[in-house]
């Protein structure tokens, strides 16, 4: 037997896994997007739909809810830990829709609650914990475990429906909250999660013995790496810093972003506009990143993105007109495309399945901890040099060195199977 073939049971088993699990893997996609935007309410964008009726509802203080916020968000990252614990041993199955159980009953509560800081913090902190951090990582490792050496194409139109979904639901939750109120429209989205997508995560998911099975298949042939050793190598920090980095300057510039253009001259409407223009090209970047992933390693699929998002950063301060704008609005679009794309994909094939779910548990750690400091960063540049230029010059620099960085490294399974092939 030639020394770089695999032994008949291993194709046996690929064989197996191709046949049995390989067109199921379109539905678990879906499902994944539809646990992703369940993570709606524990978002910055889901409860910046509701803030302002909310801060009047409750007689809060902006400042203080900001820190409320601030200190929930931090906080209720660190249980990205055990949810990614829990799927890799108990299965996504139960543990995704416990968790949409969960948010939807925090939901609920929040709806109804009307009394001090000290509740709306414990309130807050769980609808983080449970949608933003926890539910999150559920969502990419069902995507993650979907499918094997076509998973690339598979992420992009998981990112594409998830984008698309959250378009949506933008729409109809806002005019939800203008029309009935944000107490309304926060049931609405309890009542939907309840009975809706958890009835289908419940339902429509691998079971977690089919799962656990598929999973093992996987693993036993190819290389896996467990969170301390994956911790201790260069291509974790690379890529989860890059999505770290583009979080935190994505959120920032996402919550200042009508300061920002009106300090180049831009109205309110030109920001409207320039969201839009945006999500369209989100979406194009995430369909041709899962094209470019037949036929390119996804560390360059990474660097590409994060040289995009330099040039865009770097371009910010120049722009004059609106053509200038239309152009900055494609870059951003095209490289959150391809980022949130890779973001979704690389763990599994840098780091193997073994415990894929507690490797991408700690990534999504990085990425909600960097959403939280970014609006803190630019907000303290503004008022320090009354522009927010000074902080966006200093972060494309960081961008551009992990654009670079993620260009040469080598993807620890990689390594693994070439030396175990030698």
């Amino acid at each position: 037997m030639p020394p770089c073939s695999i032994s008949s049971p291993a194709k046996a088993v690929a064989a197996t896994e191709e046949r049995v699990f390989f067109n199921y893997g379109w539905i678990s996609i879906t499902i994944a997007a539809l646990l992703m935007l369940a993570t709606l309410p524990g978002r910055t964008q889901g409860l910046g739909l509701i803030t302002e009726p909310l801060l009047r509802d409750l007689h809060l203080d902006r400042v203080d809810y900001a820190a409320i916020n601030l200190w929930a968000t931090l906080l209720g990252a660190a249980f990205c830990f055990p949810a990614g614990y829990l799927v890799d041993r108990l299965g996504s199955k139960l543990v995704a829709t416990a968790l949409v159980l969960l948010l939807a009953g925090t939901v609920w509560q929040m709806s109804v609650y009307s009394g001090g800081p000290m509740g709306l913090f414990i309130l807050l902190l769980f609808t983080r914990a449970f949608g933003q951090s926890a539910l999150s990582v559920a969502s990419i490792t069902v995507a993650g475990r979907s499918f094997g050496k076509r998973l690339g194409p598979a992420m992009g139109v998981y990112s594409f429906l998830l984008s698309a979904f959250f378009v949506v639901a933008f729409v109809v939750v806002g005019a939800a909250v203008s029309n009935r109120g944000w107490r309304i429209a926060w049931q609405q989205i309890a009542i939907a999660l309840a009975i809706g997508i958890a009835p289908v995560s419940l339902l429509f998911l691998r079971g977690d013995r089919l799962e656990k099975r598929a999973n093992d298949e996987a693993v036993s042939s190819s290389a896996s790496l467990s969170l301390p050793r994956a911790l201790k190598t260069p291509a974790f920090w690379i890529f989860g810093l890059a999505a770290a980095m583009f979080n935190l300057v994505s959120s920032g510039l996402g919550l200042f972003n009508e300061a920002v253009l009106a300090e180049h001259g831009f109205d309110q409407a030109a920001y409207h506009n320039f969201l839009a223009v945006t999500t369209l090209f989100a979406l194009v970047g995430q369909l041709a990143c899962g094209w470019m992933a037949l036929r390119r390693p996804f560390r360059t699929l990474m660097a590409i993105g994060l040289f995009i998002y330099t040039a865009a950063l770097l371009m910010l301060p120049f722009i004059k007109t609106f053509a200038h704008l239309w152009i900055f609005a494609a870059l951003v679009g095209g490289a959150a495309g391809f980022i949130t794309v890779v973001f979704f994909s690389i763990w599994g094939q840098a780091f193997g399945r073994a415990q894929l779910g507690r490797i991408q548990g700690a990534a999504q750690l990085l990425t909600v901890v960097s959403s939280a400091v970014g609006p803190l960063l630019f907000a303290k540049c503004a008022a320090r040099t009354g522009s927010y230029t000074p902080a966006l010059m200093a972060l494309a620099a960081v961008v551009f060195v992990l654009a670079v960085l993620a260009w040469r490294v080598s993807l620890p399974a990689l390594e693994v199977n070439r030396t175990q092939v030698q």
